[in-house]
């Protein structure tokens, strides 16, 4: 009776998946001014707060990601200017971190992707600041000894989508609307 029943335990976690939780994280952003450059930007880093990767025979059919929107951290300043662009991109003109303090990405679906060097298309949902838009990346992927690791190409996504637009009277000539990403999700 005991491997009846842990038969059927192990069958239905193959037909139902098999849910891990996100162990490690690393999530890189760059803010561009005027041009599209890295001397025009901002760069830093977001923890993830929490998360799953949901597995089926292996491969990933489900997962979402929390982002704590108070950890933004810029890394290329230092100090009083440091402190001051985190302030900023906190406030009103950008995340609203007061009270928007969590971004929340839903994966939808993993596909092949033509790209040898990232082989799947991460497609998901993005949620920020109340908005919730699709949002893909490129990623490798690989599963090891239980231990799977997701890492993104850079990729973009635009931030008026999401209503993160700065207040100023000139906010669209100096801050460019795409915010580029890089992603390094350990799950276990």
């Amino acid at each position: 009776m005991k491997k009846l029943v842990l038969a059927a335990f192990l069958a239905s976690g193959l037909a139902f998946g098999q849910s891990k939780k996100v162990t490690d994280s690393n999530v890189q952003w760059w803010g561009y001014k005027i041009a599209k450059t890295e001397a025009s930007s901002h760069n830093g880093l977001i923890n993830v707060k929490s998360g799953d990767v949901t597995l089926k025979n292996n491969q990933i059919v489900g997962g979402t990601f929390v982002l704590d929107m108070n950890s933004l951290n810029a890394t290329d300043l230092t100090g009083e200017y440091q402190t001051k662009l985190n302030n900023h991109l906190k406030s009103g003109d950008f995340f609203e971190t007061e009270k928007f303090p969590t971004a929340t990405y839903k994966i939808t679906s993993v596909k092949k992707n033509a790209d040898k060097a990232f082989p799947f298309m991460v497609y998901g949902n993005l949620t920020a600041k109340g908005k919730t838009n699709p949002v893909a990346f490129p990623a490798k992927i690989s599963l090891n000894k239980g231990v799977l690791n997701i890492t993104s190409d850079k990729f973009s996504f635009d931030r008026q989508k999401f209503d993160i637009a700065y207040q100023s009277a000139a906010k669209d000539v100096i801050v460019k609307d795409e915010i580029d990403m890089l992603i390094n999700v350990t799950a276990k």
